[in-house]
């Protein structure tokens, strides 16, 4: 090996194993930290020391930061035509046209009338037609088992008062 790269020390050697040692850690722990900028300046010096001169380094080190952009460039244009990509976006819309809702519409809900499951002070649980619902009531406590009657549908809210049945 000493005929193809005889400049190549046991330090030069080190300080490559410890700088990408380094950089793959920071790479596993979130954030820019002391792992990556010290991995950073170990591959730095391992080059430097490797080459003969300054002009020698300056070429080694962008060959090797082209290589690495280059690198980078397929791997990001296979990551996101590719099939590693996919599950990550949502291929289509999904419209209420097409059957998909966001949240139920209980809008059929709307004057119906049911018996308090659970106390409602505002909110609680209502059985409506054999189905458990949860409610507010306009603002005043309700007991268990009282009937009562849903007199407004908002979104996902049911609001409820006592009937008069």
């Amino acid at each position: 090996m000493s005929a193809f790269l005889p400049d190549i020390t046991v330090l030069t050697v080190l300080l490559l194993i410890v700088g990408f040692g380094l950089v793959l850690l920071e790479m596993h722990i979130p954030g820019f930290g002391l792992p990556g900028i010290a991995g950073a300046i170990c591959l730095i010096l391992a080059v430097a020391l490797t080459a003969e001169n300054f002009a020698q380094a300056l070429v080694m080190a962008l060959g090797i930061l082209a290589i690495l952009g280059i690198m980078l460039g397929v791997v990001l244009t296979f990551f996101t035509k590719g099939k590693l990509f996919k599950p990550l976006i949502l291929p289509d819309e999904q419209k209420k046209e097409h059957g998909y809702i966001s949240s139920s519409d209980l809008d059929y809900l709307l004057g119906k009338t049911g018996v308090a499951v659970t106390d409602l002070r505002p909110t609680g649980s209502v059985d409506i037609d054999g189905v458990k619902f949860d409610v507010i009531s306009e603002g005043e406590y309700i007991r268990k088992g009282t009937n009562v009657e849903i007199f407004k549908v908002s979104g996902v809210k049911l609001l409820v008062k006592k009937s008069k049945i």
